[in-house]
């Protein structure tokens, strides 16, 4: 439907106003700015002071048309029941091996000490960080994940999820800080711990995890984007439109990367930027095909780490219009 204004032009009405949560950073920047607008809706940003709080809000309420979202978190809210489905943008990536810390002290040498010891993880089971990290202990040192006792400072998310048997609650007040310093949990797994007596276990963490990626393609998506299913209902080329209005914000980003346009880049700016150098690549490819063998290798991991019981198809992970999209 259109209206016309007193002079007789031809005006298309405005599209509908979604209420979205997104972190201000490299990839979504333009679209918060307004340097990139997009055409048949508006955004309506609100700011998240912390993240997870909203990805909380967006799991159990469906607080916001638009959400960025953990990617684990994503999958197992699907298999409850979450009525909200995911594009094919990858807002953010990580490299891991560093998040696996010990105390100096300790007499943890090697990722196979673990076995048979407790290791705390921050907040929830099910957090993306921590699942790529225990795939790396995996998949590269050969640790037998089974045989470890995972200690949970928090909760999860999703509030129908049950853990394995061999996943904890911290018992309060302790902190996983206090416990590591302690000795009453081998290593930390997620948490950020800034500390002279706090250290990764995995030495040269940065350089191993460039080498996986230059060895075996690792390299891991943490975060996408999901919309509420009964906005999508409403209307069905939403899908699409959503994917090209990211896909042109992260184009200029990865220019500026690229260029040097970034004046004062932050540690994921330096990261993106190590991964467009090694690679020669985009290193925030949108789109299933370009992510295929990261997602099938997420979706595996969730299986075996009993976060998923059953393996999901790549397409129906993600809104229908949106499978054949790359950017």
């Amino acid at each position: 439907m259109s209206a016309s204004n007193h002079e007789g032009i031809e005006m298309q009405e405005p599209g509908p106003v979604l209420r979205t949560v997104t972190r201000t950073q490299g990839a979504s920047e333009a679209l918060k700015s307004g340097e990139v607008t997009p055409h048949g809706f508006r955004f309506e940003f609100e700011e998240v002071p912390v993240l997870v709080s909203a990805f909380r809000r967006m799991v159990r309420e469906l607080a916001y048309d638009v959400s960025q979202m953990a990617l684990t978190t994503y999958l197992v809210a699907k298999e409850h029941g979450v009525e909200f489905t995911a594009l094919p943008v990858f807002l953010a990536r990580g490299l891991h091996h560093g998040v696996i810390q010990v105390a100096t002290g300790s007499d943890i040498r090697h990722p196979k000490d673990l076995e048979g010891r407790r290791v705390g993880v921050d907040r929830g089971y099910t957090i993306t960080t921590g699942v790529w990290a225990r795939a790396i202990l995996r998949d590269e040192y050969g640790v037998d994940l089974d045989k470890i006792t995972w200690v949970l400072a928090g909760d999860e998310h999703v509030p129908q999820y049950r853990h394995p048997a061999n996943v904890v609650p911290v018992k309060p007040p302790r902190s996983l800080e206090d416990m590591l310093r302690g000795g009453k949990i081998a290593a930390v797994l997620g948490a950020t711990m800034d500390a002279p007596d706090v250290v990764p276990l995995i030495p040269d963490a940065t350089a191993a995890a460039l080498t996986a990626l230059r060895e075996r393609g690792l390299y891991p998506i943490n975060h996408l984007v999901v919309v509420r299913d009964d906005v999508l209902r409403r209307r069905p080329d939403l899908a699409g439109e959503l994917f090209d209005a990211f896909a042109h914000a992260k184009r200029l980003y990865v220019e500026r990367l690229d260029n040097g346009g970034i004046t004062a880049p932050t540690a994921k700016d330096r990261m993106y930027r190590q991964v467009l150098d090694m690679t020669g690549a985009d290193p925030l490819p949108y789109g299933i095909e370009p992510n295929r063998e990261m997602l099938e290798l997420l979706v595996r991991t969730a299986v075996d780490q009993k976060i998923l019981s059953r393996p999901v198809k790549l397409d129906d992970m993600f809104a229908a219009g949106t499978q054949l999209l790359a950017a």
